[in-house]
């Protein structure tokens, strides 16, 4: 393999080992937040763009590193930005992690990858290529596959840009509005004390209301098997 390809590869393994060895992920939790609160508070409200920025450049770099902090992080987007600009600036940082990742993914080792996967991967390829869109918002909606590997599956199976990001940031609405509504009324569970957990945020009513968008989103898929099928 080409050097130079490798060389985004090499970058991104350096970037995440250095973010584990500095313990960047141990400051992306919710006690970190609420003993922060007040402070990450004001400073939102005497700068407000620089903070929306610095915010979306974060979950950028972090869903990038697949650092495990973005459910942390959508709940403080809730928390600091309210709705619906919390979910805004949370979408917007997420699909450019998961952009990132995936050129990297493509340009660095998707072909020995590939090469190295046999005609497994080929044969679930042709399948991905022709209901991509679809198949990645299934996936996306579904919280039941990590993001990191949801970043990366399309690189690996040759799904073009656009409708990855277009997916990507359709899919991710359902979850990042749960969680930032659940963060825009973290404030009065701090202020009283009581224990927050992310288990609280997904309760099982809400992860069957997002499968069941997600088995939505595969109906045009079976609706053109059955078409196909029928011919």
């Amino acid at each position: 393999m080409n050097i130079k390809r490798l060389l985004p590869l090499v970058i991104l393994l350096a970037a995440i080992a250095a973010a584990y060895a500095l313990g960047l992920h141990r400051y992306l939790t919710l006690d970190a937040l609420r003993d922060n609160r007040a402070t990450l508070s004001a400073y939102v409200q005497q700068h407000y763009l620089i903070a929306a920025l610095a915010y979306m450049a974060l979950y950028t770099v972090v869903v990038a590193l697949s650092l495990p902090a973005g459910a942390v992080l959508t709940l403080a987007g809730g928390l600091l930005f309210g709705i619906p600009w919390g979910i805004v600036f949370t979408v917007i940082g997420a699909t450019a992690g998961a952009t990132a990742l995936f050129l990297i993914a493509r340009s660095a080792f998707g072909d020995a990858l590939k090469e190295r996967a046999g005609p497994f991967l080929a044969k679930m390829a042709d399948g991905f290529q022709k209901d991509q869109f679809n198949y990645l918002l299934f996936l996306r909606l579904v919280p039941a596959f990590p993001f990191w590997a949801v970043n990366l599956a399309p690189a690996l199976l040759g799904m073009r840009l656009a409708p990855y990001v277009l997916a990507t940031a359709l899919g991710i609405i359902p979850g990042t509005t749960i969680f930032s509504l659940f963060g825009a009324g973290l404030g009065d569970i701090f202020d009283r004390g009581a224990e927050v957990s992310l288990k609280s945020v997904l309760n099982p009513t809400l992860v069957a209301a997002l499968i069941g968008m997600g088995l939505l989103s595969l109906m045009p898929i079976l609706i053109r098997r059955w078409q196909e099928q029928k011919t």
